[in-house]
């Protein structure tokens, strides 16, 4: 463990510890739901491990439809990897195939007959870290049909057009659909007393309000940490997170944080937790262990 690592913990449990002497920890901590994101570029891969996902403990799984576009390149061996299964290249330099190579209303439809559990729908754009290739109306477009399909809960980016949310919101409400009003930094991560802002102001645009935003460094991981701090115990319904080194704290120490919801994956690769992810399985076993 690194020494910024170290300070960092300390930090966190001081922090903890001083919440606890004012009083803003509720009398039982909270009890997050847990939804893994998943990874399939295919109908068949995310209903498979979707499966997978229900018996590692999921309570929910997020569909990214926009992946559902990604081609996923054909890995090669080389002499000189031994045999060895070489990495693929990021996910962003994949191609991507075109609008009309994905029958929106099929793949939907599918999606509902063969997942196990409830769903968060999501189509996430290029600017917030996703990989849809269209328009932003033709998006819309699919968002509105995964609503009418009355999936159980839709991800609606506080970015959306004002009067275009308002409309989805409004339809989403009327088909009994839950709604993630999120936003995603891509490129950092602003400082605590802006994510609560957003968190505090934002309660009527969804029943959660999610924030990810982009460590990278300790002083940005340590933001989500103390706006997640800041929020304990005033009972508002918000998923805060970050991707690399250190924005897993917020996941792992949800219960303690009042946190609503926990994104993770299915994922169990070496130093997975350098992307800030976290595997279901140990994020189930480090709530036990640290008796959450």
């Amino acid at each position: 463990m690194s020494k910024s690592d170290e300070i960092a913990i300390i930090w966190f449990v001081f922090r903890i510890a001083t919440v606890n002497e004012e009083g803003k920890v509720a009398d039982s901590m909270a009890d997050p739901k847990v939804c893994v994101a998943l990874d399939g570029t295919t109908v068949e891969e995310m209903t498979d491990e979707a499966a997978r996902a229900n018996l590692a403990g999921a309570d929910m799984v997020e569909v990214r439809f926009d992946r559902l576009y990604l081609v996923k390149p054909d890995p090669t061996i080389s002499d000189e990897e031994e045999g060895e299964k070489p990495e693929l290249p990021p996910e962003n330099d994949w191609e991507t195939m075109n609008m009309e190579d994905v029958d929106v209303e099929a793949s939907i439809a599918a999606l509902k007959e063969g997942l196990p559990l409830p769903v968060i729908f999501t189509v996430r754009p290029v600017s917030e870290g996703g990989f849809f290739p269209g328009v932003e109306s033709e998006r819309i477009e699919i968002l509105q049909k995964a609503i009418d399909s009355k999936v159980s809960w839709v991800d609606l980016e506080l970015s959306i057009d004002d009067s275009t949310r308002k409309s989805l919101q409004d339809a989403a409400n009327a088909n009994g659909c839950q709604i993630i009003a999120s936003s995603h930094d891509i490129n950092g991560t602003p400082d605590a007393e802006t994510i609560v802002a957003m968190v505090r102001d934002n309660q009527d645009a969804g029943d959660i309000v999610k924030f990810c935003g982009t460590a990278n460094n300790h002083d940005d991981a340590l933001q989500i940490i103390e706006a997640a701090t800041e929020l304990t115990g005033e009972g508002l319904s918000h998923s805060l997170m970050a991707v690399n080194s250190g924005g897993d704290w917020t996941r792992l120490h949800a219960p303690m944080l009042d946190q609503s919801l926990v994104y993770a994956t299915m994922r169990n690769e070496f130093k997975i937790s350098d992307k800030g992810l976290v595997n279901v399985r140990d994020l189930r076993d480090a709530w036990s262990l640290l008796e959450y």
